[in-house]
């Protein structure tokens, strides 16, 4: 049964102060971007071929999918000659929910020429210190029942994978570990182990833990990604981009083969991503950035459906 549809306007307006403190988030991100001389694109939100990942799922729609993320379509754009674009757009993933997912939610995603996994890192930096400051949580996020305060001032720690699974899980994955296992102790061991008084970042992932992302050249057991985490939720991943397009196709199969394995319904490969690899796509490092998670943050608020106007259970 439905609630009283006077209970939920009533629950809905209540929000006001929250989505308020989320405008001026949004604001204060879109103008450090504009600001720093990056162009605010948009592209489509349904399309043909999603990035065939093992661990997402999107929503059909029509013949088509609603994106997991702009990636694809980010990097054909950087193909095309610009070199520092960003984007604020909803995505989808299929039976994602909970007090922090949303099927539907908020991603900031932004890409740079020549960008490394210092410069994510750094962005990351520049992001939440002018959206704290947009609504008065710099420099320390205020605390809350279940929260310790987040100090922005202190070090915010880079971890990298291998040394932090051995300390903490007590094995070291390598380049090619047993996903589940892997899975498993990052959500039952290493999340939990990070620091909740200052976001952190983990580095250095397993070459292949990131089909997206290019290889170290002086090592290519590691894959150039980054994940930052704060307040125990993760809130941004990023990395370096491949850019070779026969390596990506590979790792295209690979997923493919793996999402069959699990059940999945099988993604078609984007064939013109690839077309534009074989075109050339410069060296460059994109992010994304969960905005709903970075909101609650910076408004207290313990389940996503706070920081956002009309949630699941009022459609």
């Amino acid at each position: 049964m439905k609630e009283n549809p006077i209970l939920t306007r009533e629950r809905i307006f209540s929000k006001r102060e929250t989505l308020i403190k989320r405008q001026n988030i949004i604001n204060a991100i879109r103008a450090m971007f504009i600001s720093d001389n990056y162009l605010e694109i948009e592209t489509p939100i349904r399309i043909e071929s999603p990035a065939p990942e093992a661990n997402i799922d999107t929503i059909q729609s029509e013949g088509r999918f609603l994106i997991a993320s702009p990636e694809l379509q980010m990097k054909r754009v950087v193909g095309a000659g610009y070199d520092k674009i960003f984007q604020i757009t909803k995505c989808f993933r299929k039976d994602e929910t909970g007090r922090t997912h949303l099927t539907e939610f908020t991603m900031l995603e932004w890409y740079k020429k020549d960008g490394t996994v210092e410069t994510l890192i750094n962005d990351c930096k520049e992001i939440i210190k002018a959206a704290a400051i947009a609504v008065n949580q710099y420099p320390v996020i205020s605390g809350t029942e279940n929260r310790k305060p987040i100090f922005l001032n202190k070090e915010w720690p880079v971890y990298d994978i291998n040394d932090t699974y051995e300390k903490v899980a007590g094995w070291r994955p390598g380049p090619n570990p047993d996903e589940d296992r892997f899975d498993f102790d990052m959500v039952d061991k290493i999340e939990p182990w990070l620091p909740l008084d200052r976001p952190a970042f983990l580095t250095k992932y397993p070459a292949k833990m990131a089909s997206l992302a290019r290889l170290d050249k002086n090592n290519p057991a590691v894959a150039m990604r980054t994940e930052l985490y704060a307040g125990g939720l993760e809130l941004a991943n990023g990395f370096e981009e491949l850019t070779d397009p026969k390596i990506q196709e590979e790792r295209f199969i690979a997923e493919e083969k793996l999402r069959r394995e699990k059940g999945k319904p099988p993604y078609p490969i984007d064939e013109l991503f690839i077309n534009d690899l074989k075109l050339g796509i410069p060296n460059c490092a994109g992010m994304a950035m969960g905005l709903d998670r970075l909101i609650m943050l910076l408004t207290g608020k313990e389940e996503i459906n706070e920081v956002v106007a009309l949630s699941p259970d009022e459609i």
